[in-house]
């Protein structure tokens, strides 16, 4: 176990930090009595109809099944033009496990829509913990079979599904993808995992590296993770559908794209992700971009490095929808 002490840790860029000094000035500490106030503030990155109205892309509401029969809203965005089946984007938002929205996220994908005329389905899954595990993944996996099952009424080709999320909501739809596999559900054309929350134990060197710094620390992890898993976390007793890199078994699973920043909590866990997916033979493409905070993609989408990240993974997608 490497000490908490430790205080050697790459920098970061340049251009990003001074954008993460005003972003954590704003941003009060995440507690389990502050969870309320998180989920009332204003969220960067959020998408507003003007977003769509610009791109060319409209949503409609719906309401979709999720675990043991709760009734969850979703939305779906597409083209105003879209008639065709086209690939669907299964999207997944973050915030930690307990709070952010459906609409927190697809904002990084509205290109993949207009380039590809995909329909992006985005569920209000429940969160911790008011709603711990498995309530997230059972909620994400129901909206995922739910997607499916009304592939020709919402314009979408079955067979050219991708799932992707950011931070939590990278870590679901791992998670959703393992289920997936397990279940011989939906079979999924790819994963695209940014920055993925994917393992409670909390034990890498990223994680003592950035345990008191950065967007989202060890402090806010641990609370994360203690209100999806309670006393479980880091025990033995939790689930590769809720903490995807406890799994042992990654064959099988869609192609992958992973990335996350040099400069943050989940670098090391998201790195031996991508190495196990690679190791079960799954096609995999992996990024770590020097100096890169957690969420600086989404949290400073005009810098150099961020349009460097957005570019990429955008190429991934393009290949794998044009294959």
């Amino acid at each position: 176990m490497m000490p908490s002490s430790v205080t050697a840790r790459p920098p970061f860029d340049p251009e990003l930090d001074a954008v993460l000094s005003a972003v954590t000035e704003q941003l009060p500490t995440l507690t389990p009595e502050t969870i309320p106030r998180f989920r009332e503030m204003p969220t960067p990155g959020r998408l507003t109809d003007d977003m769509l109205e610009s791109s060319g892309l409209v949503r409609r509401e719906v309401t979709v099944p999720g675990h043991r029969g709760a009734r969850l809203a979703a939305t779906v965005i597409s083209r105003r033009d879209h008639t065709a089946p086209g690939p669907g984007i299964y999207h997944i938002h973050g915030g930690g496990m307990v709070f952010g929205h459906r609409l927190l996220g697809p904002v990084q994908m509205l290109p993949w829509i207009v380039e590809h005329d995909a329909v992006l389905v985005t569920v209000e899954y429940r969160l911790a913990p008011e709603f711990p595990d498995p309530y997230p993944v059972e909620d994400c996996y129901a909206g995922l079979v739910w997607t499916v099952e009304h592939a020709a009424e919402l314009g979408i080709d079955p067979d050219r599904i991708v799932v992707a999320g950011a931070s939590a909501g990278g870590g679901l739809a791992a998670g959703t993808a393992l289920l997936a596999r397990d279940r011989q559900g939906p079979a999924l054309l790819g994963q695209v995992l940014i920055c993925p929350m994917l393992d409670d134990r909390g034990q890498t060197p990223s994680t003592y590296q950035y345990a008191d710094t950065g967007t989202w620390n060890g402090d806010s992890n641990r609370i994360g993770w203690s209100a999806l898993l309670g006393e479980r976390r880091g025990s033995e007793d939790v689930s590769v559908y809720a903490a995807p890199a406890r799994a042992r078994d990654l064959a099988g699973l869609p192609p992958a794209f992973v990335d996350c920043g040099s400069a943050e909590l989940f670098r090391d866990e998201d790195i031996a992700y991508a190495s196990a997916l690679w190791a079960a033979g799954v096609p995999t493409e992996l990024h770590v971009w020097a100096g890169g905070f957690h969420g600086f993609d989404l949290l400073a989408p005009d810098t150099a490095l961020a349009r460097a990240a957005t570019e990429a993974r955008d190429r991934w997608v393009a290949r794998l929808l044009d294959s």
